[in-house]
């Protein structure tokens, strides 16, 4: 009888490198198109003045991310995970394009119509953020924490890299006939896919007008679409081969873990286990939910934190609240990009051990202490200039990656496979509850603001 301490493990980890590279392109593609959404907030605003585009697509987008994930993470240990992967990133393939068809058929026209159709396809976004990013986080939790790390710093590349591209369309185009549709739509496009961006652009940026003009848009999307599913063949294909891979999920299975059953079928593994011998039976027990979440509730509580912080922050207070500099419209897009640059950066510090945080005190004492970002932000919105606004967007960034990726990496170390995929998800869930608090409590800046509603 196999037991899961009796699964040889790779000598050398084979394919931990591979692992980690596909892990961060699995979320920079989870969390690109909405990412996208976001950073070109400028244009959704000169469409939709009167609507606070920021806010109201973020706050339709978390209810349903929120309540997704909710039921997903009751029935985790039920679910298909290869399944619900798969369906998420070709949910977010779907709606991406799908925002694309709607400018063109609007022809960047704002109103009532496009907007409710927008709102939709961010709705869309949220379920697909809570098939993909609880999947993703439950089942990377059961292997080596760089899987986890290079996950989530995926997440953080996906707005650093649409923050870099609306500013170099914003430059290319701001000054041109109808630019700031031009350069989002080229934005967009190229946000669906990193390759496709990088081996073409070169050859259509000066002729993206004509581009345009002609009508084969249309067929330039549907072709960065079909690149899209790039994450989806990484998943289903490449990434269940690796050796390191099949070693994590043939253990998590033997410990009583369903949720790779198919993974373990596609890299041509049988899981086969006796539940009828009594040391199967031992080994295949795992605490509950709830008792998972008694044992870790500081961590999920420190989430939580993190992100009604962040949220109630960025991007509505930055786009909206920060008033006007010598930098004029490009101050809100230069905000958003060092936030999401830093955020990125602060992923791969606890890499270095020396500065990875892992007490648990240590964590809920750095968390809490990030809320005198509040009043810091609304004295310098009031009195400040624009040099100690991206001094304190800086602070947020660095610190809201940091401490995510700290958190995350720890908290499932000493349990069992189906135990850690189980508390993957419940992390995540408070996560997207922090999103989703800070969002609504974001509305709050606008109290005593002339002309906000």
């Amino acid at each position: 009888m196999t037991t899961s301490d009796e699964i040889e493990k790779p000598r050398k980890l084979e394919g931990k490198f591979e692992g980690m590279l596909v892990c961060f392109v699995l979320g920079l593609g989870s969390l690109v198109a909405w990412n996208s959404m976001l950073t070109v907030g400028d244009y959704y605003y000169n469409l939709f003045p009167k609507y606070h585009p920021s806010r109201v697509l973020t706050i339709i987008y978390q209810p349903f991310a929120l309540g997704t994930m909710a039921i997903l993470t009751y029935n985790e240990s039920r679910i298909n995970t290869r399944l619900r992967n798969i369906f998420g990133y070709s949910l977010f393939s779907i709606a991406t394009f799908l925002v694309l068809v709607l400018d063109l058929a609007t022809s960047g026209k704002g109103g009532i119509g496009p907007y409710i159709g927008l709102c939709v396809l961010a709705a869309c976004f949220g379920v697909a953020d809570a098939f993909v990013q609880g999947g993703m986080v439950g089942d990377l939790s059961l292997m080596c924490p760089e899987f986890i790390q290079s996950f989530f710093a995926g997440l953080a590349a996906s707005g650093a890299q649409a923050s870099g591209l609306r500013l170099l369309t914003k430059w290319g185009f701001e000054k041109s006939h109808n630019g700031l549709r031009k350069g989002t739509c080229m934005l967009l496009c190229s946000l669906i896919d990193t390759y496709l961006y990088i081996s073409i652009y070169s050859h259509t940026y000066f002729h993206y007008g004509s581009f345009l003009q002609h009508g084969t848009l249309v067929l330039f999307f549907a072709i960065a679409t079909f690149f899209e599913f790039l994450c989806i063949i990484l998943y289903a294909m490449y990434f269940p081969k690796l050796s390191i891979v099949k070693y994590y999920r043939s253990k998590a299975a033997l410990e009583g873990s369903k949720t790779v059953s198919a993974d373990l079928a596609a890299a041509g593994i049988q899981n086969e286990t006796n539940p009828q011998v009594g040391f199967d039976a031992k080994q295949q027990e795992r605490l509950s939910n709830k008792q998972l979440l008694l044992q870790n509730i500081d961590y999920a509580i420190d989430l939580f934190l993190i992100y009604v912080l962040t949220l109630s922050i960025f991007p509505g207070f930055l786009y909206e609240n920060t008033g006007s500099h010598k930098l004029g419209t490009w101050y809100p897009l230069v905000l958003i990009a060092i936030y999401n640059t830093l955020d990125l950066i602060s992923r791969y510090i606890p890499l270095i051990k020396c500065l990875k945080l892992e007490s648990r005190k240590g964590l809920l004492t750095a968390v809490v202490s990030r809320f005198l970002l509040i009043p810091a932000f609304y004295y310098t919105a009031k009195y400040g200039d624009q040099g100690w606004m991206i001094l304190l967007v800086s602070f947020l960034g660095l610190t809201n990656g940091h401490l995510t990726v700290c958190v995350m990496t720890k908290a499932p170390k000493g349990y069992k496979g189906p135990e850690q995929n189980a508390l993957g998800n419940l992390l995540v869930l408070f996560l997207l509850f922090g999103i989703f608090s800070g969002v609504c409590l974001d509305w709050l800046w606008l109290i005593g603001k002339p002309g906000a509603f």
